[in-house]
C-alpha cells in the first residue's frame, strides 16, 4: 500500500500543491478542494498544529538594549553634522523579545520547510504589503486556541460534486 495518494502529480508539484493548501488553510481557516487532496492536508496541517501546541509556551523573554535611529516629528531620522558629513543620531533603547529554546527552534525550523510567506496586501498599492509570519501566528493564535485539545484540529465537510468534472468537492476547516 503506498504512503501517500499521488494526485496525479509528480512530486515536486505534490510538494508546492500541498504546501500551498497547508498555508492557505492555516491563513484563511478554511479552503474548498477534492476529497483526497484534503485527506493529504489533514495529515500535514494537523502534524503542524500539534506540533505548535507542544512548543508554545517554550520561550524564554529576554531584555536587550540596541541601537535605534532617533526620529524627529515628521518620522524622518535625526542628523547632525559632524566633521563636514550628515551622521545619523542614535538613542539606545530596551526591548524585551522571545529566545526560542532548542526544540521549540527545531519546530519552527520544521514549520517553515512546509509553509510557503504570505504577504498581505493592504489597499491597492504594492508599497502597503506587509510580510504575515505564518509560524508566529502558529504558535501566538492557532496554538493557544487548541492547548485544550488532543487531535483532531480539522473538519472535512462534503459540499458535492464539481460543476466541471463531477469530481467530489470538500470544505476543510479548522474546527
Amino acid at each position: 500500500m503506498a504512503g501517500q495518494r499521488k494526485l496525479g502529480r509528480d512530486a515536486a508539484g505534490r510538494k508546492a500543491l500541498l504546501r500551498n493548501q497547508v498555508t492557505n488553510l492555516l491563513y484563511h481557516g478554511k479552503i474548498t478542494t477534492t476529497v483526497s487532496k484534503a485527506k493529504e492536508i489533514r495529515k500535514i496541517a494537523e502534524g503542524m498544529i500539534a506540533m505548535a501546541v507542544r512548543e508554545k509556551d517554550n520561550y524564554e523573554e529576554v531584555t536587550i538594549t540596541t541601537k535605534q535611529p532617533k526620529l524627529d516629528d515628521n518620522g524622518k531620522r535625526v542628523k547632525e553634522v559632524v566633521e563636514g558629513k550628515k551622521v545619523t543620531v542614535f538613542e539606545e533603547v530596551e526591548k524585551t523579545i522571545k529566545k526560542d529554546n532548542a526544540s521549540r527552534l527545531h519546530a519552527r525550523r520544521q514549520m517553515l520547510k512546509v509553509l510557503y510567506p504570505v504577504t498581505e496586501v493592504q489597499g491597492s498599492k504594492k508599497r502597503q504589503a506587509k510580510k504575515v509570519d505564518m509560524v508566529d501566528k502558529l504558535f501566538s493564535e492557532i496554538a493557544p486556541k487548541y492547548a485544550d485539545r488532543n487531535g483532531g484540529y480539522t473538519r472535512i465537510v462534503k459540499i458535492g460534486p464539481r460543476k466541471g468534472d463531477g469530481a467530489e468537492e470538500v470544505i476543510i476547516e479548522l474546527v
